[in-house]
């Protein structure tokens, strides 16, 4: 599933393209996921931002449209109305051009919401963005401690920090050296890991992404981030740091890789 790299990359494709654009024309998917496409016709697109996951397009009329990519959601701008049998929602705009919502699996969500969030619990009830001041090493740390779930399954419910999911959180975990199931995590273990999120979401960033199999850039481009990864998806190889076999495992139902010796509970 996209992450907060991936869905970055797509707001900073979407947005030359749709900013100050008129819906005139809308279809949709008969899905209510997808049906809240059709709500925008007549409205100007402002802008393109991101919160976690998700990204919120806000209108002229103090409504913002909000999308979420699911496992295989995408954008494809283009001159005319898609034929491909995926597009669950399109728009056409007042210069011209259309935008198409592509989900091959139906997992991705269209809705229109007043300014207000709270409509859409989920989305309200995130944690800070990781690039934002209130993300320090003291709001990570009161964070974890106050609950004894595993340290991994707190990253992915968005609510420590907005945006890490399964890539991601490997990937700070083993640079901060903290075992992925763990229940406690001091003070100056959680500052490695507020820093290591910062770092590897940056990187992720600068690279486009990480495109394992689904994800593409509004461009159609795959990301080159899956080239530099250090620990997702490498069970079997040696750790970049200590040369010991990295291991695959299962954290609360998630697949999880880690390093038995940099990661000792």
């Amino acid at each position: 599933m996209p992450e907060l790299p991936e869905v970055e990359t797509v707001r900073r494709g979407l947005e030359p393209l749709v900013v100050g654009r008129r819906v005139l024309e809308a279809d949709s998917h008969p899905s209510t996921k997808f049906l809240a496409a059709r709500e925008v016709v007549g409205a100007r697109l402002e802008g393109v931002d991101r919160r976690g996951k998700y990204l919120l397009l806000p209108l002229d009329d103090g409504r913002r449209l909000v999308a979420h990519l699911g496992m295989t959601g995408g954008f494809v701008p283009g001159s005319a109305p898609s034929a491909d049998p995926y597009v669950r929602a399109w728009w056409r705009f007042d210069d011209g051009s259309h935008l198409s919502f592509r989900d091959v699996r139906r997992f991705g969500r269209l809705a229109v919401v007043d300014e207000d969030l709270s409509s859409l619990p989920t989305l309200a009830a995130l944690g800070p963005e990781p690039f934002d001041p209130a993300f320090d090493d003291d709001h990570l740390w009161q964070a974890l401690r106050r609950s004894s779930v595993r340290v991994k399954t707190q990253l992915l419910s968005q609510r420590p920090v907005a945006g890490v999911g399964n890539i991601y959180a490997d990937e700070a975990l083993w640079r901060a050296g903290v075992h992925p199931g763990t229940r406690r995590v001091s003070r100056p273990a959680a500052a490695r890991l507020r820093q290591a999120i910062v770092d590897v979401l940056a990187e992720g960033i600068a690279d486009g992404g990480t495109t394992l199999r689904d994800y593409r850039a509004v461009d159609g481009g795959e990301g080159e981030h899956q080239h530099r990864l250090d620990c997702y998806g490498r069970a079997g190889l040696g750790c970049r740091r200590c040369g010991a076999v990295l291991r695959r495992t299962v954290v609360d139902g998630r697949g999880t890789t880690h390093c038995p010796t940099c990661q000792r509970r």
